[in-house]
């Protein structure tokens, strides 16, 4: 259940695939510093998420206890504060409801995505996890490109057809804030801030699934 356990961050939905609400918050300065934070809120299936958490096994995998969970989450939190780059890592846990917070600060896109990578490969038992499933995001100070990581489309195509119908409950939120104004972007269904300097894209976890791309985009800066 290591592998499973790695994923309550980041793809919690695809362990209890039940309805959830996550939201991605990403600030890049300038300088290509910046502020990652996640959050997943799974209150309203906590029933749920306690009668899976009871349970000795599932689909012949282990089930973790809230002890198990947390001592990952304390791994994960403290691997990736060794990372190159990464300051300010703190994990809110809510065993209650079921609701958990994430954010990190960074001194550029390409150790925010090698900090992530090493940091899950340690806490999941899995050295070979490749850079490229952790690749979803190229900044050079003019434009953003914004993707959704392979190693999360991969775990999306695994869902079987009988769970399929419990995604489209749920809701992903992204959104990407810069120092200076958009000029434009790529993606249509975007939103954009009345300053100009955040863009928002929100989908429901059943269309993700099915068009990995709806959070895909790029985005251009006005030029300093």
């Amino acid at each position: 259940m290591n592998k499973l356990v790695s994923f309550l961050f980041v793809f919690c939905l695809l362990i209890f695939q039940s309805c959830i609400e996550i939201m991605d918050e990403l600030t890049i300065h300038d300088d290509g510093s910046g502020t990652f934070k996640y959050a997943i809120n799974l209150s309203s299936s906590r029933v749920k998420v306690n009668s899976i958490l009871a349970l000795d096994s599932l689909d012949g995998e282990k089930v973790p206890n809230i002890d198990e969970i947390k001592a990952k989450v304390l791994l994960f939190k403290k691997t990736l504060a060794l990372q190159n780059g990464i300051s300010g890592v703190s994990v809110l846990e809510n065993y209650t409801d079921f609701i958990f917070k994430f954010e990190c600060n960074f001194t550029n896109i390409d150790l925010l995505q090698e900090g992530l990578r090493k940091s899950f490969s340690i806490i999941s038992n899995e050295k070979t996890i490749s850079e490229s499933n952790f690749s979803w995001l190229s900044w050079d100070s003019k434009v953003l490109e914004r993707s959704v990581p392979s190693i999360a489309t991969n775990k999306l195509n695994g869902i079987t057809e009988n769970d399929l119908s419990l995604l489209k409950t749920g809701t992903y939120t992204s959104i990407t804030r810069f120092d200076r104004g958009v000029e434009r972007f790529e993606n249509p269904l975007s939103k954009l801030s009345k300053d100009k300097k955040a863009l928002m894209l929100r989908t429901d976890t059943y269309s993700l699934k099915e068009k990995h791309s709806l959070l895909e985009n790029t985005i251009y800066l006005i030029p300093n």
